[in-house]
């Protein structure tokens, strides 16, 4: 198989680096990179803003026919549009995380975005993050990573994030946040978070993001090498 046309899959928790891995693996391969997260995030992002109740399910579900969005890439970096606006950092905050994970435990909701996000992974040269890549939406990726670190390793991550854009959070509310996130995905019936059979469980507590590209980019030379002997 050419290396250009893999298919990986970059799973695993919240803070985990999964997006910036992901981002500089398609910088340095000219992948196409899909950002799955950020597409629960943005039907979230429309029940926040219209007043519906993250554990209303049944609210959400009949919102869903109203949700338009729209998937564009601009200078190498997906561009999400909630009808005609940008969503921008308002998907990045802790309220929009809680409600993705919210969200995302619905079955009506997954398969809104299901096909979306299939379709783009059968032109193959594409890298796609979230927490069901390579169980659900990629199970016959060549390439699955599941990244990962401890609760507290991802809450400092996450923390630093949040004060450099001026959020104003404590380090104990992201790590609570953090773990309530695991415990919801981790438990939910629908596609919950858990590793791939034949995925790489890689724990990057001590690597840098540098790192992390590298290793993946050696995953995929190495996954193009064993198609191409087979």
């Amino acid at each position: 198989m050419e290396f250009k046309k893999l298919r990986v899959a970059v799973d695993g928790p919240s803070g985990a680096g999964k997006s910036t891995v992901a981002k500089g693996v398609a910088a340095k391969t000219g992948f196409v990179y899909v950002d799955t997260g950020a597409l629960y995030r943005t039907v979230g992002l429309y029940m926040a803003e219209h007043g519906i109740a993250a554990d209303d399910g049944d609210g959400i579900v009949a919102a869903l026919p109203n949700v338009e969005i729209k998937l564009a890439y601009e200078n190498g970096e997906q561009i999400i549009r909630l009808g005609n606006e940008p969503v921008g950092a308002k998907i990045r905050t802790e309220e929009a995380s809680y409600y993705a994970s919210a969200v995302s435990k619905l079955p009506p909701v997954r398969e809104f975005l299901l096909e979306m996000q299939r379709s783009l992974a059968r032109q193959g040269g594409v890298i796609m993050d979230g927490r069901d890549i390579g169980t659900v939406i990629m199970p016959d990726a060549e390439v699955k990573i599941f990244l990962t670190a401890t609760p507290e390793t991802r809450a400092q991550r996450r923390y630093r994030e949040q004060r450099q854009k001026g959020i104003d959070v404590t380090y104990e509310e992201v790590l609570e946040a953090i773990i309530a996130r695991d415990k919801q995905d981790s438990e939910r019936e629908i596609a919950p978070l858990k590793p791939a059979p034949d995925s790489v469980v890689f724990y990057n507590d001590e690597y840098d993001i540098g790192e992390c590209v590298a290793f993946v980019v050696g995953a995929m030379n190495q996954a193009a090498l064993d198609r191409k002997t087979v």
